[in-house]
C-alpha cells in the first residue's frame, strides 16, 4: 500500500469531472489536462465502463498531473483505486457502503464527499462524519445514468443556512445558471459536460472563472 496522503481541505472554485462518452472523442487524460492547465482545483475521475486495470493507469498518470498541477484528486466509488494511486480523497454515493465502513476502509487521512439530495441525507452525512457533501442535482442531468430527479435551489439554499460542511454542488450546471448558483451561496461548483464537452476547454473554463469571481 502506498504511504498516506495528508488530508486536504474541499478548495473553493470549479469541480471538474471526467466523462469520456461527452469529450468530443478525446481522452480523460487529454482533457485533463486542460483543465488543470487552467488552474482548476479540483479534479475527480468518474468512470463507470472500464476495465479496472485500464482505470489504474489512468489514474497513476492523473494522480501525477493533480500532483504537479497542485489540484486535488479525487476519485468516485472506487475505494481500492483512491488507495492504490494516493489519491487525496474517494466521493461516494448513497447506495454505496456506509460512510463509516467506508472510512475504516481508506483511513483517517483521505477526504471522503457523499453524494445528498435532501436535508436529512445531508444530516445524516454530517453525522457520519463526512468531509464534505455533493449537493445535488440541482438541475436535471444528462451525464449520469439512475440519476434522482433535481433537487432545485432550494436544497441549496437550506444546506447553506443550516449546515457548516464544505460542499460542492453538482447537476445539470452551466455557464447560463452559474450565476444563479453563486448567488444562492455556493462556492464550490461541480461541471462536467459544460466543460468536458466543449470544443476549447480552456477558453470555457475561463468565462466560467470570471463568474465565479464576479
Amino acid at each position: 500500500m502506498n504511504k498516506a496522503v495528508t488530508k486536504r481541505t474541499l478548495p473553493a472554485g470549479i469541480y471538474a469531472l471526467t466523462s469520456e462518452p461527452h469529450s468530443l472523442g478525446r481522452s480523460n487524460l487529454e482533457v485533463a489536462g486542460e483543465i488543470l492547465a487552467a488552474g482548476v482545483p479540483i479534479l475527480q475521475y468518474r468512470e463507470k465502463n472500464k476495465k479496472v486495470r485500464v482505470m489504474y493507469e489512468e489514474c497513476l498518470v492523473l494522480r501525477a498531473m493533480t500532483h504537479q498541477a497542485g489540484a486535488l484528486f479525487i476519485i468516485n466509488d472506487h475505494l481500492d483505486l483512491a488507495l492504490a494511486v494516493s489519491a487525496d480523497g474517494v466521493h461516494i454515493g448513497q447506495d454505496d457502503l456506509p460512510l463509516s465502513k467506508v472510512r475504516e476502509l481508506v483511513g483517517p487521512n483521505l477526504l471522503i464527499g457523499v453524494s445528498t439530495h435532501s436535508p436529512a441525507q445531508a444530516q445524516a452525512a454530517v453525522k457520519d462524519g463526512a468531509d464534505y457533501i455533493g449537493v445535488g442535482p440541482i438541475f436535471a442531468t444528462q451525464t449520469k445514468v439512475d440519476v434522482c430527479d433535481p433537487v432545485g435551489l432550494d436544497y441549496l439554499d437550506y444546506v447553506v443556512k443550516n449546515l457548516e460542511i464544505p460542499f460542492v454542488a453538482i447537476g445539470g450546471i452551466k455557464e447560463h445558471n452559474l450565476a444563479a448558483i453563486v448567488k444562492a451561496g455556493a462556492r464550490t461548483i461541480a461541471l462536467v459536460s459544460e466543460i468536458v464537452g466543449n470544443p476549447d476547454i480552456p477558453d470555457k473554463i475561463k468565462s466560467l472563472q470570471r463568474i465565479l469571481r464576479a
